[in-house]
């Protein structure tokens, strides 16, 4: 076999030969980078909760001694298997038993309160334009395709996924006891429901434009386009009185409310509840259960087989006891001297980038200076959060409990802590992933990059690998979160996290020629012959080109840099293997273009890239100067 050159195809000449060798779990999509990190820390997991579960060495610390009672509650399968939809059978018939849409609108509160589904996708989140406060937003429902644009007539998989969802639903709703003919005419109406939602909800595409989903209204004004739907007796029980104001991510979908909530859409409306009330404590019953409600999801990402009951098990008890069990994870892999030193390479990667805006010769005196005091005020969290928020020490398994109960007394919680935080500060201490995910983000409303203890390894980061590998890997990751502040949504949000226009507009004008420029480099490419959606993916593809030139310029400060050692681990941080069905669904859906692309494209925006491996015209990786960009 010819090997691969680095100047024909980085990502295959790193990655063909694992690529060719890999093999991807039965009960995942993909395998790779991220992904085995992610399964050699859930196997660690796995088997430190199994000796929990058995007695040994159980922590010390409360929380994680309720998570060690609710993880015994879901492994218990013989309990769980004996019961099979029993537990919930209360719950299906209080939706059976709402008779109109006058009686719905009598029950809203009581469905709020408990934390079950009621059709009203309010929630609490902080104010673009006021970034320290949370608000109340009115959201919109998700589709059962992956996207609006499965529902185009022409689309190749629209019929065959909808069928599919009707023929797993159609089994899942037998276990549940329902008679065949009920089962037809509700999944009917569902379908008809989930169509007049694809109608006037947004595409990925353009829900990925940030400003694209900020709506404000007065309440008076909300009011009147809900129409029939009594948001008024529902918001009221909530926040002890009715806000001046409110978000609106999705306008059409609320201009539309009549389509959803009244006496006409009744039937569909209350056939979609009865969908989402059988849906929603699956992972809670009976395997037999479990396993079909997730036929759908598998099918649509080409998943052969489920996890395990051990790992569903472990999941359904991680979810409400997520960060402390990242905390515990952080305390045991995440030494003291790493996580200086990981500190230290993103306050270089942020003087880096200070000297990079200066250098930028597009932009006024006026944008830089703000650009650079949005900079100097990010702040960094790097592997695990100081503190953990207040509500998972309410967490507390009683003697009496069971799953189920459990489970019903954490949503009611959840759902009053959340509807709590309106009107109030934003903690900024609180993190959105807990330290034993593989993953980083930046915050654009609170102008923080958090980097878990999870990523925080080997081969993204190690104190054994070279700076430049180091560089190449977790550098160009801290600095990819750092280029979000600059993205194409990041951009829009001043130093302290408000949606607030800081550009000239020459200069903003210069911004967009050049994000253009990134669209054209990814749009149309081909996965499995799904092409690439530039504008779908631009925002992370600017963080990608951004982070790119300011680890490589970091890296080049050490004694020991080597452009080789640089680009060969950005090249393999990438790697993955996916199964087809899902490579095709997210190229459609993720705002991320696929890894190939990602390690490929901006690399050959990159002057060293050329010199480092000499590459010509009638290379692979060669780009036209003309084509190439490099915006900061």
């Amino acid at each position: 076999m010819t090997k691969v050159r680095k100047q024909d195809d980085l990502y295959e000449a790193v990655n063909g030969e694992w690529q060719a060798k890999a093999v991807i779990p039965d009960d995942k999509p993909r395998t790779g980078g991220f992904n085995d990190l992610s399964d050699e820390i859930e196997t660690l997991m796995l088997d430190t909760t199994d000796e929990w579960l058995a007695g040994k060495d159980v922590p010390s610390d409360p929380i994680l001694q309720n998570f060690v009672k609710y993880h015994k509650l879901a492994s218990d399968w013989e309990t769980r298997n004996a019961k099979g939809s029993a537990p919930v059978a209360d719950l299906i018939a209080k939706y059976q038993a709402l008779e109109s849409f006058e009686d719905y609108n009598a029950h809203l509160v009581e469905l709020e309160q408990a934390g079950l589904p009621n059709g009203v996708p309010f929630g609490i989140a902080p104010d673009f334009k006021d970034a320290q406060t949370n608000v109340l937003w009115a959201d919109s429902f998700g589709t059962i395709l992956p996207d609006t644009t499965y529902y185009a007539d022409d689309h190749p998989q629209k019929q065959e996924l909808l069928d599919k969802w009707r023929e797993s639903q159609t089994a899942l709703f037998k276990a549940f006891g329902f008679a065949d003919t009920e089962i037809d005419d509700i999944l009917t109406k569902n379908l008809a429901f989930d169509a007049r939602v694809a109608e006037h909800v947004m595409s990925n595409e353009t829900a990925s434009e940030i400003t694209n989903v900020y709506h404000p209204y007065t309440w008076d004004e909300f009011v009147k386009m809900a129409g029939s739907l009594d948001v008024t007796t529902l918001i009221q029980a909530q926040l002890g009185q009715l806000p001046t104001d409110l978000i609106v991510s999705e306008d059409d979908f609320w201009k539309h409310a009549d389509l959803f909530y009244s006496e006409e859409a009744w039937p569909l409306l209350k056939a979609h509840l009865l969908v989402a009330i059988v849906n929603s404590f699956t992972a809670y019953l009976s395997d037999d259960i479990r396993l079909k409600a997730g036929a759908y999801g598998r099918y649509v990402s080409g998943v052969p087989e489920a996890s395990s009951q051990r790992k569903s098990a472990y999941y359904l008890a991680e979810s409400f006891y997520d960060q402390p069990l990242g905390l515990w994870y952080a305390g045991e892999k995440f030494s003291p001297e790493a996580k200086a030193d990981v500190e230290h390479k993103v306050q270089t990667m942020i003087e880096v980038y200070k000297e990079r805006l200066n250098a930028v010769d597009w932009l006024q005196e006026e944008t830089k200076q703000k650009a650079q005091v949005k900079l100097s005020v990010i702040n960094p969290h790097i592997g695990y959060p100081e503190k953990l928020p207040e509500r998972f020490a309410k967490r507390v398994i009683q003697d009496d409990d069971d799953l189920i109960s459990a489970a019903r007394r954490f949503r009611e919680q959840a759902t009053e802590e959340a509807w709590g935080r309106w009107n109030q500060p934003v903690d900024q201490s609180e993190w959105g992933m807990p330290a034993n995910m593989v993953n980083a983000y930046y915050d654009p409303q609170q102008n923080q990059i958090v980097f878990p203890a999870a990523i925080l390894q080997a081969p993204f980061y190690s104190l054994d690998q070279t700076s430049s590998q180091n560089y190449g890997g977790i550098g160009a990751v801290i600095a990819h979160e750092i280029s979000h502040a600059f993205d194409t949504n990041g951009a829009e949000f001043d130093e302290h996290g408000n949606l607030n226009n800081w550009w000239t507009e020459a200069d903003f004008a210069a911004f967009k020629e050049r994000t253009q420029k990134v669209v054209d480099q990814f749009d149309g490419l081909d996965v499995e012959g799904v092409p690439v959606n530039g504008k779908l993916t631009v925002s992370e593809n600017v963080a990608d080109l951004g982070g790119l030139a300011d680890a490589l310029q970091a890296a080049q400060l050490e004694d020991d840099y080597s452009a080789d050692e640089f680009f060969t681990n950005w090249a393999r941080i990438w790697r993955q293997k996916r199964r087809p069905e899902y490579a095709k669904m997210v190229t459609a859906v993720d705002v991320h273009a696929p890894n190939n692309y990602r390690a490929n494209v901006p690399v050959t925006n990159f002057d060293e890239f050329y010199q480092t491996y000499d590459v010509k015209p009638t290379d692979g990786m060669y780009r036209e100067p003309s084509e190439r960009v490099i915006i900061w």
